[in-house]
């Protein structure tokens, strides 16, 4: 396979050919992924000014990492590092890059305290669109005095304060899904509507309500693709014990709950599934919120 030197992170890595441009693989840029650069823009960008290098080319590398990292593909030309360097995302302020690196951390990480590995870490700068590795390892080390990351070596953790910082900074962009499982006959299902979503979106997730009176209603496919199902046990609905079962053969996280009204009717013992036993929304909330953060 041809190899070409990386002008963004002046790595040596394999490229292929794909018409008017070439693909870059696994660099530094984009570890485990690629980008695609015009093939007249190489010499064009090579042939840059020192000052010019050194002002765009780790701005770019960065560019590049943050979009394929949110799996968007880059399409590349020298005419677009003017436009990269000087648009008004592009972080500038040690906060501003901060902040990208507690997004990398989320994007990565499933809940507060989730290890993510950054290795190696010399050639992660472009993380926080740093020009060098010492600006970085000074951000990581003012996040960790601002208690929002935790470092260990090269594993990394968000705290719940660092989650909900890169949530906000994020713009809630990444949400992930959840789906609440109510029997379509619950009294309390309006409760869970007007005062329990807005609980659960508070910590990453988008909520949806799924509300069926048999088992084979149940989108199977919605539930696969949940990162978190909240299963409402109060009416003993077989759909409900169906569909989180379901959920929980494929490893998807299930939180049970039960109105106290219900509790003692269930079929299954209350330690096995350590149902969360509720009467008012406010109580619910609370005891929603301690679960999700355990």
């Amino acid at each position: 396979m041809t190899k070409k030197h990386c002008l963004f992170c002046d790595a040596i890595v394999p490229i292929e050919r794909d018409g008017e441009y070439d693909r870059y693989l696994d660099c530094s840029c984009s570890p485990g992924g690629f980008y695609f650069l015009q093939k007249d823009s190489y010499d064009v960008i090579n042939a840059l000014p020192h000052p010019a290098k050194r002002d765009l080319l780790h701005i770019v590398s960065a560019y590049i990492r943050e979009k394929t990292d949110s799996g968007e593909q880059v399409y590349l030309s020298s005419a677009d590092l003017e436009m990269i360097a000087g648009s008004p995302k592009t972080p500038v302020t040690i906060e501003d890059k901060g902040n990208r690196l507690l997004q990398f951390l989320y994007r990565h990480s499933e809940a507060p305290g989730d290890p993510v590995t950054i290795h190696p870490l010399s050639a992660s700068y472009n993380l926080t669109y740093s020009p060098n590795l010492q600006e970085l390892v000074y951000i990581i080390d003012k996040l960790g005095n601002e208690q929002l990351l935790i470092r260990e070596g090269m594993n990394f953790q968000l705290t719940q304060q660092g989650w909900n910082e890169a949530a906000a900074s994020a713009g809630g962009k990444k949400l992930k899904p959840c789906s609440v499982l109510l029997p379509a006959e619950l009294e309390h299902n309006a409760v869970w509507q007007d005062n329990l979503l807005s609980v659960i979106g508070q910590y990453g997730y988008l909520p949806a309500i799924l509300s069926h009176p048999a088992a084979q209603e149940y989108p199977l496919e919605e539930l696969a693709e949940s990162r978190l199902i909240i299963a409402d046990l109060t009416g003993r609905s077989a759909g409900v014990y169906f569909a989180a079962g379901y959920a929980m053969g494929l490893g998807i996280p299930v939180i049970w709950t039960v109105h106290s009204s219900g509790a003692a009717e269930l079929d299954v013992q209350l330690q096995d599934i350590r149902p969360l036993v509720w009467d008012t929304a406010e109580e619910l909330a609370v005891l929603m919120r301690q679960r999700i953060t355990q």
